[in-house]
């Protein structure tokens, strides 16, 4: 007798992924650290503060204390808002800058970039219309991109929105919101003037417009006078939704992040945290509010920013033999970034692969473009290297660049 296997049934196809996860694109940073991570390279792509500045020894006291005097709190399941000695830190250190909170005015977020993400779900249905600056930080392009929404590029200049051009668009596309980094700006490390930012509230107020100011940055000054924030304003108080980080200051690893804005709103955010995480780790909240009880991050910080101003200084210096002739770039007053633009007949995308045949890497500049992009442009983050890696980092650039347009 012969046995017959019976030969397995087909299988039916899956259903297909959310439509938003095929056109939304993944980080292009992401992609080029993947690409640039031989120990060799010299990564001016990155946005990654300097590991050796980190205060390892103080966190970790801040931490061993804490588990050590409150481990069951520290373990444990903790409020959505979080943790309220954390959230009364927050509200000093913002109310000691100028502006008057309340800790119910905080929520702890994990990462200021989750901060985005419970606003687009908090304000944005599918179709609604975002305004953003241009060029534009590229994880907030996907976090509305990602909810759907039509993200609408203000026109600006070297310092910021256009406030005539904000309003005329306002008017014209009826938006929910504008987002806006407006000190140490990424990708270019502009800052926008007093001014300016009063004339954009004043927008904001007489128009109906939400504004999320985005603040990562803000605390890394090297030169200059801090510049009220946006929120600050009389136009925009009732408006505005504030995000600050840790991960710039402190630690990117804390993961630690909040946004501080209307009850209304800060509510819905809090109803969107819940069925993202329920809440920020607790462990990483008091480590963080013992952190800032014991320690003197604004010292820490102070030291941070006088090597990073070195840093850009070293970048600065170092420019204009690596880049083409005619070339033109920012010179930031504090942050991590600095933008270049390079002549019209060069393509920064496609000349990178053969850049980083060189070791050295930057980003391009056309992701970060919400309309039309422009394609001469890149970002190079000056605040990872030291001056002496920096100096041969724009070394390589140089040739690589030189070597790259001879190809194409």
């Amino acid at each position: 007798m012969t046995v017959t296997e019976n030969a397995p049934a087909p299988s039916a196809a899956l259903p297909p992924l959310a439509a938003r996860t095929r056109s939304i694109g993944g980080s292009p940073v992401r992609d080029i650290l993947a690409v640039t991570a031989r120990p060799e390279v010299i990564n001016f792509a990155g946005g990654l503060p300097a590991p050796e500045l980190f205060d390892a020894e103080g966190i970790a006291a801040a931490y061993r204390d804490v588990l050590a005097e409150v481990p069951a709190r520290a373990l444990q399941y903790s409020t959505t808002e979080g943790e309220p000695v954390l959230r009364a830190a927050l509200a000093a250190r913002t109310s000691v800058r100028g502006l008057d909170t309340d800790a119910d005015d905080i929520l702890v977020t994990t990462g200021s970039q989750q901060a985005l993400s419970l606003l687009a779900t908090a304000l944005l249905e599918p179709g609604d219309t975002v305004l953003v600056e241009s060029p534009c930080y590229l994880a907030a392009l996907q976090a509305f991109g990602f909810a759907g929404a039509r993200v609408v590029a203000v026109p600006g200049d070297e310092d910021g929105i256009d406030p005539e051009a904000l309003a005329e668009l306002v008017l014209r596309e009826r938006p929910k919101l504008l987002y806006t980094v407006p000190t140490f700006q990424n990708p270019t490390g502009r800052t926008m003037p007093a001014a300016r930012r009063a004339a954009v509230a004043e927008v904001a107020g007489r128009c109906g417009l939400w504004i999320v100011e985005d603040d990562p940055y803000g605390e890394l000054r090297f030169e200059g006078e801090r510049v009220p924030w946006i929120a600050s304003y009389d136009g925009a108080r009732d408006r505005t939704v504030l995000l600050g980080s840790f991960s710039k200051v402190m630690a990117p690893g804390l993961r630690l992040g909040w946004l501080r804005g209307p009850a209304e709103l800060r509510r819905a955010c809090a109803v969107a945290k819940q069925a993202a995480d329920l809440h920020t780790p607790t462990v990483n909240q008091l480590a963080a509010a013992r952190y800032l009880a014991d320690r003197d991050l604004d010292a820490h910080v102070t030291r941070v920013a006088a090597t990073y101003g070195a840093r850009r200084d070293a970048m600065l210096a170092g420019l204009a033999d690596a880049l083409p002739a005619g070339s033109a770039w920012t010179r930031p007053e504090g942050g991590m970034f600095l933008w270049a633009r390079l002549p019209e007949r060069y393509d920064t995308t496609a000349l990178l692969p053969g850049v980083v045949r060189h070791d050295v890497a930057y980003v391009p500049g056309a992701p970060f473009h919400a309309g039309e992009p422009d394609r001469a442009t890149l970002r190079l983050c000056f605040v990872t290297q030291t001056p002496d890696e920096i100096a041969e980092g724009l070394r390589r650039l140089g040739e690589g660049l030189r070597a790259a347009s001879r190809e194409s």
